[in-house]
């Protein structure tokens, strides 16, 4: 056992030590814009190999040159790229991220569908780009207070991301419980169980709202978005659009927009803009917008 740590140090520290190739980061930046459509310019070279370094350890590798060639092999494009594409992915979220948006959805959004809906029709929501799920369950929390308040209906949140590490973690819905220290205490009783190792505590969301939530993979640069069968009241695509370009951006959107019902809500993150693009959305808010 102390024989296979050191080996494990050994190949670590090389693989610290080591530089990416200009070529190496080329041909995977490329690949990466290529393929899913995620900016990877020359600065961020550094931030792209620092984040390899590990899967160059799980691998016992030594070189980004190895790396690259079997990324690019058969058994590397059916096994390694979805993990390449679980760390180039940021997944950076927060219960109530930008809150303004839920205020919205309960002041105008839930009533709105609560008058207009037909008996039996359930409230369909899409988190494109979910992440670690946050946004999922804060939708979640937002909808029950919502109906507790008024009147009944079913509702389901689909929640879909590129990273498959990273959709575990939201199906788990465990978060330290730090992540839920901005949420009034009344909601964390309601909504959270609290782990009972105190050293490391965490919380995890409650049944009746992880029953209510789905999660799918889905690459934005997919020409259809087959997988996802419904069309829905609102979505959320927050804080995603930032690592497109225009010519992108314009895509997704309004591939996303085949799936958005008309006149339904969508959200866009603080620091995105449909300004200059051709896409079925009319503005009602800072980036809150309606399909036409």
């Amino acid at each position: 056992m102390q024989e296979e740590n050191k080996n494990n140090v050994s190949t670590l520290s090389a693989v610290y030590k080591i530089q990416m190739p200009d070529k190496v980061f080329d041909k995977l930046s490329q690949f990466i814009y290529t393929q899913y459509g995620i900016k990877m310019p020359q600065a961020k070279k550094i931030m792209l190999q620092s984040r390899l370094q590990r899967r160059l350890r799980d691998l016992n590798m030594t070189s980004y040159d190895e790396y690259c060639d079997f990324v690019f092999s058969k058994d590397g494009e059916a096994m390694e790229v979805v993990h390449m594409i679980d760390v180039v992915t940021t997944n950076k979220t927060e219960f109530f991220r930008e809150p303004a948006h839920f205020d919205f959805l309960q002041q105008i959004a839930l009533p709105e569908f609560l008058h207009k809906r037909k008996p039996g029709t359930p409230l369909k929501i899409w988190s494109a780009g979910c992440s670690s799920g946050e946004e999922v369950y804060t939708l979640a929390i937002v909808i029950s207070e919502f109906i507790n308040k008024n009147k009944k209906f079913d509702y389901s949140i689909l929640g879909t991301d590129v990273s498959t590490r990273i959709l575990a973690k939201a199906l788990d819905a465990v978060y330290p419980e730090e992540r839920i220290a901005i949420i009034p205490l009344e909601l964390k009783k309601k909504y959270f169980l609290r782990s009972k190792d105190r050293a490391k505590p965490t919380v995890r969301v409650i049944q009746e709202l992880r029953k209510n939530a789905s999660y799918q993979r889905l690459n934005f640069i997919d020409d259809q978005y087959s997988i996802v069968k419904d069309t829905f009241d609102i979505i959320f695509c927050r804080n995603v659009l930032i690592y497109f370009d225009r010519q992108t951006q314009e895509k997704v959107i309004n591939r996303l927009c085949t799936k958005l019902k008309q006149g339904g809500y969508f959200f866009l993150g603080h620091s995105e803009s449909i300004t200059g693009l051709n896409v079925p959305l009319v503005q009602l808010k800072p980036t809150v917008f309606m399909k036409t």
